[in-house]
Formats: C-alpha cells, structure tokens, sequence
C-alpha cells in the first residue's frame, strides 16, 4: 500500500508551461549565436548595458500598453507588494531613469526575457516567455539624429543575421503626429484617438471592412469620419508620400500633423545619408498599439512575418469565425497565425515623465524579437540545401590518439596537448575513454561538427611530432590525410587554420548564405510581439 501512494503522489503531466519551451542542442548555437550579432552591433554604437528585475511593481506597468495590457502576467500579493512579470523592457527602462536622475543621456541595451499571457504559436516563435534584445538612445538631442542612428541599427543587425537581399527585410515606418493630424483632421474625437489607432493597427491582418466596422459599430466612430480615414490610411511607398502631406495645406494647417511632416522630411535626408532608404517603407496604416510612443514608429518585417495581403486576410477571418482553436495549446500550424513582426519599436518622449515630474527624458529605442528571428532564421537554413550544417558547440580542435597491439590509449599525452591548446585560449576536447578506437574519435568529432583534429601516435611521440587534419576534406586533396608538424609549433600551426575564412563558423556562414524572396508583406503583421 506504501509504494502505491508514492506512485500516486509521482503521477503529474511532465511538461514545460504553455507558451515555454526548453532550449538545447544546435538550436542554443543559432539562438547564442544571434544574441552575438546583436550585441556586436549594439556595442559598435557606443550602448552599455543594464538589467533590471524580472517582475515590477504593478503600478508600473499598469495604463502603459492599451489594449494589450489583458496580456500582462499579474503575481499573487507577495510580502505587501502586487506585482507584474515585465511585459517589455521599455517600461523598465523608463523606470530605471526616473530613479537615477544623474542620468541624463545614455544609449543603453538590454538582453533579457518577457512574459506575455498571448495564445502562443511555438515554431512560428510566438511564446508566454521570451528574448527581446533592446537598444534605446535617452537625451536631449537635435530632432531626429537619433532616430536615424536608430534605423540604421536595425539594418545593420538584419545584415548581419545573413539577411542582405533587397526584399529580405523592410522597416515600416510611421509618425504618430501624423497618425493623429489626420484623425484629428478627419474629425476623431480625441478622446477615442487612441483606440483608434488600435483598429486602424489591424488593417493588413484584416480587410478595410471589417476595421471600420470596429471602429463604427464597436467605438462609435461615425461612418464618414471612417471614410475619410481609409482615404488616407492607405497609402504607403517612399518619399513621395511625404510630399504628398506637405503639398496638403488643410493637414498642414494641423500642428501635429506639421510637427511629423517636418520630422520625417529631416529623417529621409539623415537616412540617405546612412544609405538605407530603400530598406524603409512610409506607411500610413501603421499605428503601434502601444499606448507610450509619441513621434517616429517603426517596425520590421519579412517574408516569414505573415501571409500576403490578401490571403492572410481570408484565413483571419476564417480565424475569426472558428472559435475552436482560441484555446489549444499550441497554434503554430494555424495558417492564420504568422510570426508577425521581427522587431519593432519608436519615440517615447513622456514615458519617464510619467513616473517622474522632474525626469522628462526624450526617448528612441528598438527591440528585437529573438525567437521569432530564430525561427524565420532556421526555416531558411532548412530550406536552403546548400547551407553549413550547425554544430553541436564551438570546439575547433578534437585531440585524438591511435596505435596499434599495446596501445596503451596516451590518456596523459592527449591531456597535456589540450593543456597546451586550453593555455592558448584555443577550444578544444577529448575522449574520456583511457583506450578510445580511432573510429569513436572521429565520430564524436563529426557529431558535433569539430572542424579539426589533432592526432597523436606513439612513433610520433617520441619525435616530438603531431598530426593536424582538418575534418571533412574530399577524397584527393593533397591534406586530406593531414599534415604532420612539430609540437612545439602546435599552437602556431592550428591558430593559422583556424583563422582562415569559414574555417571554424558554420552558423554565420550558414546565416551568410540566406537568400529570401521580395516580401510581401506591406502591413500589420499580427500583434506588437516586440
């Protein structure tokens, strides 16, 4: 009877929580090493970086997200206190500043999970919990150079990830004093401005009929005023939308609307000369749901981000009507749910004030949604049959040992020339067996994609020699069966290969390899994700 109940009291579902997942194998390698890309660009314009809790005070949180707010993770009392999981890293950082005033400028990046109560789509990367990477410039500047520093971040972030087609990515990019003018112009109270917005958000994820419904019949908008908006929510391209605006005198009449006008035409001439506006697409329709930005937003997307246009519209709809998929456990093979955008974010020049009176810090940030680059990152790789496999972790040198009857297995040599290889800072491992077969070794050193190896043999021993042999060479080539060098030019030797392109890196010449299609996406994606 004993050993029944503990079994009884053992019987629970062995599961990581919805929405989460384990992390492991060559899927750590291209997740780190996307983590490596970013934070390199990020430190190449000058960021240091902070960390902040995990949870926050909900009052913190609270009124800071709109509509998505329902998503935030609410905690039970602990200790006198309520508080939220962290549902972004900009909230946080708003905080942080308004409780240390001596800090008037910074350019700051952060690393570090979120959580949101979203209905998760696990290989499209939409989780419960997950990475965002941000990277935020806070001071008083002259209009718009920041902005641009920050635009050009992202490009240099994609480009770097092995996106660098034209049509791999594209940033669209909105003003909300623009949003609003027209709204305004258009006859929006401002009372329902920004749930407005909020519908208006939702037009390549659903048709132009069913958002003015929303806005209609759902937030009392009348009808023409809905009319009026679509005129102009429409249009999208370059710079010829710009001049459009400025040659409109009724919306110029408008302040906010001549305050964005004015900041994007000095975005467009700092972003010529940063050379990426063909990476940049002017689209009116862009709205950002989060309620703390108040001039430039941006967001990015790719041609993993969401069916085109038209397609993606009938299967939300389909979506919509079938309510029985509003609770699986998992929805990453509902073909209405996209991976949506892959980074995003804008100006938020009163958030800091929000918590602070006396702390009005202008702010500019990006944030970089890491499982849903993984993702897109990986299919691509999958798809492409010419890519370099992942390996299974970074060793660039297996030490090996053969011999034949009294084979003794050299365990003590092998150490001592990983010492040697350790001491030069160079990544290496060997078999834990006293006497391994030479077949074993060159196993467990294909398995994980070890790019060299170095042998060593008792002849060879003794006359203070070693093999180098570079793993995976074609049948012919003149080192394919290695090359023999003294061992005391062992590190010289293996560091003159390693530094060789390609040598060693398999997952950025996998990720260098990437080509992708034009995208089609020209609008909303899903959901603010980042």
């Amino acid at each position: 009877m004993g050993r029944d109940k503990d079994k009884e009291k053992l019987a629970f579902n062995l599961k990581t929580p919805k929405g989460t997942k384990d992390w492991q194998g060559t899927d750590m390698i291209l997740r780190d090493r996307i983590f490596s890309t970013i934070t390199t660009v990020f430190k190449r314009h000058g960021a240091v970086t902070i960390d902040t809790p995990v949870f926050e005070l909900r009052e913190i949180l609270a009124g800071k997200y709109g509509e998505d707010s329902k998503l935030i993770y609410d905690l039970q009392d602990q200790g006198g206190e309520i508080c939220s999981l962290r549902y972004d890293l900009t909230v946080p950082f708003a905080r942080w500043l308004a409780m240390n005033p001596a800090v008037q400028n910074i350019k700051r990046y952060h690393i570090a999970k979120v959580y949101r109560r979203d209905q998760p789509a696990m290989t499209k990367g939409r989780m419960r919990e997950f990475y965002q990477c941000d990277f935020d410039i806070a001071g008083s500047y002259d209009k718009m150079l920041p902005d641009a520093e920050i635009l050009r971040i992202i490009c240099e972030v994609f480009e770097g990830l092995g996106w660098k087609e034209n049509g791999s990515f594209m940033i669209k990019i909105n003003h909300r004093g623009i949003l609003d003018g027209v709204f305004e112009v258009c006859g929006v109270p401002k009372e329902k401005i920004r749930t407005i917005s909020s519908a208006v958000d939702k037009l390549d994820k659903v048709s132009w009929e069913e958002v003015k419904k929303e806005m209609v019949e759902e937030k009392g908008l009348q009808e023409d005023v809905a009319d009026k908006i679509w005129e102009f929510v429409q249009r999208k391209g370059g710079s010829e939308i710009l001049e459009t605006l400025k040659n409109d005198e009724e919306l110029l009449a408008n302040e906010s609307m001549k305050r964005g006008v004015e900041d994007m035409g000095l975005l467009f001439e700092y972003l010529e000369s940063f050379g990426i506006m063909d990476r940049v697409q002017f689209n009116l329709s862009l709205a950002r749901g989060l309620d703390y930005y108040t001039g430039l937003i941006y967001e990015v997307v790719t041609e993993g981000s969401a069916p085109d246009n038209t397609t993606g519209q009938k299967l939300q709809r389909a979506a919509k009507r079938d309510k029985s998929n509003e609770f699986e456990e998992d929805r990453s093979n509902d073909p209405s749910v996209g991976v949506g955008s892959v980074a995003a974010g804008g100006r938020y020049d009163e958030l800091v004030g929000m918590f602070s009176p006396k702390a009005q810090i202008p702010c500019v940030g990006i944030s970089f949604g890491v499982d849903r680059i993984f993702s897109i990152t990986k299919a691509r790789m999958e798809k492409l049959k010419n890519t370099a496999p992942l390996r299974g972790n970074e060793v660039d040198v297996y030490v090996m040992a053969f011999g034949g009857k009294g084979f003794t297995g050299m365990v003590r040599e092998r150490m001592d020339v990983c010492k040697i290889l350790w001491d030069a800072g160079i990544k290496a491992e060997f078999s834990y067996k006293l006497k391994p077969k030479l077949p074993a070794q060159f196993k467990a050193a294909d398995v994980n994609g070890v790019p060299f190896a170095v042998i060593l043999g008792e002849d060879e021993e003794k006359a203070g020699k070693v093999k180098i042999k570079e793993l995976g060479l074609p049948e012919g080539h003149p080192e394919k069966d290695g090359v023999m060098v003294d061992k005391a030019n062992l590190v010289r030797e293996v560091r003159s290969r390693l530094e060789q392109p390609g040598a060693t890196d398999s997952v950025t010449a996998s990720m260098d390899e990437l080509v992708v299609e034009d995208t089609k996406t020209t609008g909303k994606t899903g959901d603010d994700g980042v």
